[in-house]
């Protein structure tokens, strides 16, 4: 984790000077052409917000044209097979495949309106973008290699700090499951201790004037007498 902040500073100091240096030496055409890039960087953003809407809106519609399609299928054998009895089975099945056909037309009017929002909203941003190349054209030119250079320290900087982010959850994540085992050898060894001071004190002796009657058969067995001595 260090040496991947290390790095991420490392870099994030190298793309400081060599922008500056290409600042001073590109001069005002940077400042100048900083709308025409904010305004590509925003169209971008809106063309993949669009995009994203358009796949959600096709498998909108291709939900509900299943959701149809089991209902007609479903009605078409009801009707094709005479000895078929439309029984309270058959009615729950038809009722849930309703259900999933206005869920869908929901979803879909959803998704429909999101995309059309989507849509005009990457159009606009295109037509705000085009405007400044049109207008701004000479400083875009000049300063092309400035943001071009930027866009790639950005890109670099992004994969570094996702590599810090990584590191950071699963120090997390070790420093939880080093507490959790420390937990668990402070238990091992509060039961180590019990049981050796359990051996320590040994078993526990007979009541008083209860030698010899009351020797039970286990104790008889474990001292092994020699066989004349039982005789």
């Amino acid at each position: 984790l260090k040496d991947a902040r290390q790095k991420f500073r490392s870099v994030l100091v190298e793309a400081t000077v060599k922008l500056d240096e290409l600042v001073k030496k590109i001069g005002k055409a940077v400042e100048d052409s900083k709308p025409y890039w904010e305004a590509r960087r925003v169209a971008r953003q809106a063309q993949l917000e669009a995009q994203r809407a358009t796949q959600d809106f096709q498998r909108a519609t291709e939900v509900l044209r299943a959701a149809k399609e089991t209902i007609s299928l479903a009605e078409q054998r009801l009707l094709e097979d005479d000895k078929r009895q439309f029984d309270s089975a058959w009615q729950e099945m038809l009722n849930h495949a309703t259900q999933r056909v206005m869920e869908a037309e929901q979803t879909k009017t959803r998704s429909e309106l999101v995309h059309k929002e989507t849509a005009a909203k990457y159009n606009a941003a295109m037509g705000r973008m085009k405007q400044l190349e049109k207008k701004l054209k000479r400083a875009i030119n000049k300063s092309k290699p400035y943001f071009e250079l930027k866009a790639k320290y950005y890109v670099q900087l992004e994969q570094l700090k996702k590599t810090v982010d990584d590191l950071q959850a699963k120090l997390a994540l070790a420093k939880g499951e080093y507490k959790t085992a420390l937990k668990n050898l402070e238990m091992i060894s509060d039961e180590i201790h019990e049981r050796r001071r359990s051996t320590a004190m040994g078993p526990r002796g007979c009541g008083v004037g209860a030698e010899g009657s009351n020797t039970s058969v286990e104790d008889l067995s474990a001292s092994k007498p020699e066989s004349d001595t039982v005789s």
